[in-house]
């Protein structure tokens, strides 16, 4: 029998040694309305760590992390099957591309040509890829792996002009789970003409559980970043980086994500509805992935650290959810229920020449690494 059978039969393999490695089960996710099939996708560690990952949308379906008492939450909102995710344009926990996040009026140029992308946020901007971005379509397994790391590794081939880009692009996402409790996400992409590239994973999570009473407002939030760029009207970068220090914007040190969302004499939270806003991290980027958020539940003790690679870090703060998605524990998702916290180069930045480049020429390869590091406050 080959690795990648037992790995697909979901029994636990045994390093030399004796010591326990991380294991891979697969099994149907139901169907999406044009009957094409959506399967799941679990790895597990020894831990008791899990991640459940669909193909629909590469699509981070649950992670299910043990407490300071040693009970375990599923602490990714989502949906319980197929069904749910093709009838909630939510994002959640989904592979969000071409462009993550939005780019004003939908419009940017490359080399002299202006292309114009669907305006499907509110009208005014193009948001995470568009009508049917990779959140929408169901990717292909290209492999899976059991051992020391759990991985699996989805691939999609966008052509081109799909939904107003340039060039075929031709992206895999990786999800590998260790022993140490850390799952570590890494999109890759090429293209055959320039075009602009900005992947990352909209996984909104909740330290306490999802669908837990209480919401997420009572999480503990820390963010790396001095500054963050404030936005207008339409949530558009107005191009500007402003200090977080003095602000409600200030997750220097850790604090209660709910304590100051609703100050009104900050007019960006008004904006915002709440936070929804992009973090310029501390330190280099594109190097080895560092410290860009921590986010805890004091009462259970659960902790994530996100480590990334990438400039920026988009907090969302779940102020658009309005009671009206069940998610799969059967509880409604309301507004603060769930946290974003997405590694990515910063909105609307083709249109902004002093943010970094979301440029991808022929020979390039663009790659994202984010590090979800799990742990226990005793």
């Amino acid at each position: 029998m080959t690795l990648k059978t037992i790995a697909l039969c979901g029994a636990t393999l045994m390093l030399a040694g004796g010591v326990q490695a991380a294991e891979l089960s697969r099994k149907p996710f139901g169907k999406l309305p044009s009957g094409e099939a959506v399967e799941a996708l679990t790895l597990t560690n020894g831990a008791g760590v899990s991640a459940t990952v669909i193909t629909y949308g590469a699509t981070l379906q649950s992670l299910i992390a043990p407490g300071r008492d040693g009970e375990k939450a599923d602490i990714a909102l989502g949906f319980a099957d197929a069904a749910g995710y093709a009838s909630n344009n939510s994002y959640f926990g989904a592979s969000v591309g071409r462009f993550a996040n939005r780019i004003g009026k939908g419009r940017f140029s490359l080399d002299g040509k202006t292309y114009q992308l669907a305006l499907n946020n509110d009208g005014v901007a193009a948001l995470h890829g568009g009508v049917k971005g990779f959140d929408k379509v169901v990717w292909k397994v290209l492999e899976t792996k059991a051992g020391p790391v759990a991985s699996v590794t989805f691939g999609y081939v966008s052509p081109d002009g799909e939904e107003g880009y340039p060039g075929t692009l031709t992206v895999t996402a990786t999800y590998a789970l260790d022993e140490q409790n850390q799952l570590t996400i890494t999109y890759g992409a090429t293209t055959d003409k320039p075009t602009i590239v900005n992947l990352t994973n909209h996984a909104l999570f909740n330290m306490a559980g999802e669908g837990a009473p209480e919401g997420a407002m009572g999480n503990v939030l820390t963010i790396p970043a001095d500054g963050y760029t404030p936005v207008d009207s339409e949530l558009i970068p107005t191009g500007a980086v402003s200090p977080v220090a003095g602000t409600a914007f200030d997750f220097r040190k850790p604090t209660v994500v709910g304590d100051r969302i609703r100050d009104a004499r900050d007019p960006q939270l008004v904006i915002g509805r709440g936070y929804d806003h992009n973090y310029v991290l501390n330190g280099p980027s594109g190097g080895a992935p560092r410290l860009a958020a921590r986010l805890s539940d004091p009462k259970s003790g659960r902790t994530l650290e996100i480590l990334s690679t990438e400039p920026g870090l988009q907090f969302y703060a779940g102020n658009f959810m309005n009671g009206l998605m069940v998610g799969k524990s059967g509880k409604m998702y309301r507004q603060g229920d769930g946290i974003a916290l997405e590694p990515q180069h910063f909105p609307d930045a083709p249109n902004k020449p002093q943010f970094a480049s979301t440029r991808l020429d022929p020979g390039q390869t663009y790659r994202n690494t984010m590090v979800f590091r799990l742990s226990v406050d005793r």
